[in-house]
Formats: structure tokens, sequence, C-alpha cells
């Protein structure tokens, strides 16, 4: 039975208004759906408010940054509300120790008086905390009470400057929550070893968007409608997750067909030649909402991620989202569990030489029957299914503490 009528606060690590969609955000607007959910954003601290000040995300928050207000923001979706916090102390550029952790336990105390404002304000008594990989405040469930506290566990560590802290922090959020859940098999794994109460449930898509890509009358997005055929495709970041050294072997082995990356470059991770290849293609960042215009220009949809510790880990939305626009989808074999959700449908390739044979493959077989069941694997992985099981989940974790509180 899924989670209904409960109050549920999920501080989490994007902006609400962010420009790609989230997992975190995509958790409370589902949640929100049969509950009341109260999105606490990742909150800004007075470095952001001097970066951002001025800009529309801003203007859009500044009047909730006051301590006085409720910090309480309409979202637009039913069931679901905004909370802004007033800015926190910037305190991770400070090493690890006594005097990050005290500073820590100020930035916690001005969130947990927004919540407890909340709460107030709402006439709140009985409620659900999910901390959405925000382990960098991870005392706050101490201090509000929950009915049931939650880890969501989304990525492993791997940036400097989330490892500089969450090594620490992370584990005290597992000890203080009474369920985690994650969405890959192997950060279940990790986890379980902290937490017994420890679930997978792996990422999915809103496919309702990639779709649009089926519909005839949409036209294939300029920047890719111009390339030469056949296009082969990919929509995201181009950063460290990218196995380069594959991807050299491959483009130059396939010099008559045009590779397209469509995201943001993260410069100090790409390589010189990936700029210098003439069947190269590099769009920069574009619009979440011109997604399906620029699936639909692919041939092939590909996910060219390294094998490594971390990638074992990721369980990537595009995924799914490539599947959703019937596309043709090429990916390396960084996550074996991937093979299990997709069932026939995908590629997965250990070296350039089975890259370019499977794109050459698929290229001459693209039958409507292999759309249609790239539709249908697709429609298996939505977040509806997902996130049923999410929520499942909690009201089983609810009752199971409340049962053992009466034991």
């Amino acid at each position: 039975m899924a989670l209904k009528g409960r109050s549920i606060f999920i501080l989490g690590t994007t902006k609400f208004d962010g420009p790609y969609e989230s997992t975190t955000y995509t958790l409370a607007k589902y949640l929100a759906r049969e509950n009341l959910v109260y999105y606490i954003e990742n909150p800004y601290t007075w470095k952001d408010y001097l970066r951002e000040k001025g800009s529309d995300s801003f203007m859009r928050r500044k009047a909730y940054f006051n301590p006085s207000s409720s910090g309480l923001l309409e979202s637009g979706i039913p069931g679901l509300k905004i909370v802004i916090t007033p800015p926190l102390l910037s305190i991770n550029f400070l090493p690890e120790g006594f005097i990050y952790r005290q500073l820590l336990r100020i930035n916690e105390s001005i969130i947990v008086k927004r919540i407890k404002k909340v709460l107030s304000h709402e006439k709140i008594s009985d409620f659900v905390y999910i901390n959405s990989f925000n382990f960098h405040y991870p005392n706050i469930a101490d201090h509000i009470n929950p009915a049931l506290a939650v880890y969501h566990c989304v990525d492993p560590l791997v940036l400097p400057f989330d490892k500089k802290h969450g090594l620490t922090s992370e584990p005290l959020v597992i000890e203080k929550s009474d369920l985690v859940i994650c969405t890959s098999r192997m950060l279940y794994t990790e986890k379980k070893k902290l937490k017994s109460a420890s679930y997978f449930i792996p990422n999915a898509a809103d496919i309702s968007h990639s779709s649009k890509a089926l519909d005839e009358n949409l036209a294939v997005a300029d920047k890719i409608a111009v390339l030469p055929k056949p296009v082969i495709g990919y929509f995201g970041n181009i950063e460290r997750r990218m196995d380069f050294e594959l991807l050299k072997e491959v483009i130059e082995k396939n010099p008559e067909k045009s590779f397209a990356f469509v995201g943001p470059l993260s410069a100090e991770f790409i390589p010189a030649w990936f700029y210098q290849c003439p069947n190269v293609h590099l769009t920069g960042r574009v619009p979440y909402e011109e997604m399906p215009a620029i699936i639909k220009g692919f041939d092939i949809a590909m996910i060219p991620f390294k094998k490594d510790d971390v990638s074992r880990t990721i369980f990537p939305l595009k995924l799914f989202e490539y599947l959703g626009a019937g596309k043709p989808v090429l990916a390396t074999d960084f996550n074996p569990d991937l093979e299990e959700f997709t069932v026939d449908t995908v590629r997965y390739c250990g070296n350039a030489e089975t890259f370019t044979r499977a794109l050459n493959e698929e290229l001459a077989d693209n039958s409507q029957e292999r759309i249609s069941r790239r539709l249908q694997v697709a429609g298996d992985n939505t977040w509806d299914n997902r996130l049923n099981s999410f929520s499942e989940l909690l009201e089983k974790g609810l009752r199971d503490k409340f049962a053992e509180t009466w034991r």
C-alpha cells in the first residue's frame, strides 16, 4: 500500500526551478500526488547569495530569505510547497574537524528553525522526513522528531567538494535514518553494511517528455538537422564519466558518421582531440524542453560512460528517455545491473570494436517491431512505477516502526 495523506518534508540537493529534471525534485512531485510535500531546496549560502544576487532565481526567493518569513513558496503543483531557508554560512572550504562541525551546527540550526516554523504555520505534528542526498546536513532529523527518517542515496561521493566532509557526514545520516533507499545495487550493497534497513529502488524516467520525439509533426532541432546523416547522439553533461579513450577509437573508425554531443562541457575532463575531430559536433547546453526535438534527430542514441567503480553505481535517466523516444540505444557496459531492466533493447559494448559493430547493425535494422519493444520497456521503467514502490516502502517503514514502539 502506497503512502497517502501524510505530510512529508524533503531536504533536496537541487533547486525546484533548475534547468534539468532531477531525481530529488521528481520524488517530491510524485509524492505530492497523494500527500502534502514540503520541498526544502538546497539552501543558499552567503557565497551563493552574493553570486546570484539580482538574477531571476535570486529575485524569486529574495522575500523568503528573511528570517521572519514563513519560507513557504507556492510551486504551482497541487500538494507541493517549496521551503526556502535564510542563507547559511559558507563553510565547505574549512578542513574537516572541530571548527567545521561547530559551524555546521549553526547552519543546521537555521534549517531546523525554518522547518519548525513551517510545522507551526501549517499545524503539522506528524510527518515523514527524507534527506534526498543532501548529506551535507546530517543532523536535521535529530531536532525535528519525524515519524520516519529516510536517507535517499542517489550517487556515490565522487567530487572533491562532496567528499571533503561527506565521507564523515554521510555515515551520520545513515546512522540517524530509519530507512536508506539507494538508486543502484552497488550503493545498496555498500549502505547495507551500515544500515540493515537499506533498499534498492533504481531511477527511471519521465518518458511523457522524451516520447514527444515520436510526433510526426515535431521538427528536428536545427542544431541536429544540419548534421550529415547518420547522427549518433548523446544528450547530457560531457564530463568525467565519458569514456574518451573508447570514443576516440570509435569516432576515428566511423568518419562518415556525425557524433553529436548535446550538453554542457566540463572542460577540465575533456581531451584536446575531442574539439578537433571533424565529425564531432558540440552544441553546448540546450534547454530540457528542447530534448525531444534533439533526440528525434538521432539515428542512434548512446551512453559512452567509463567502466569504473563510480559508473558502476549509475542508473542514468537518459537511458529510458532514449527508449521512450523509440531510439536504438548503445551503451558501454559500465553498469551490469542495467541489463536486467532494459531486457533485450539496449546493446552494451565492452570495447570500440563491439561498439562500432553494434552501430552498424543497429543502423541496418530499426524495424517498427523493435521500436515498439523499446517503448514497452521504457513504459515499464517510468517514475510512476518506481516511485510507487518508493511510496510503498515509506508506508511499510511507518507501519514497522509503529509496531516496534508498541511491542
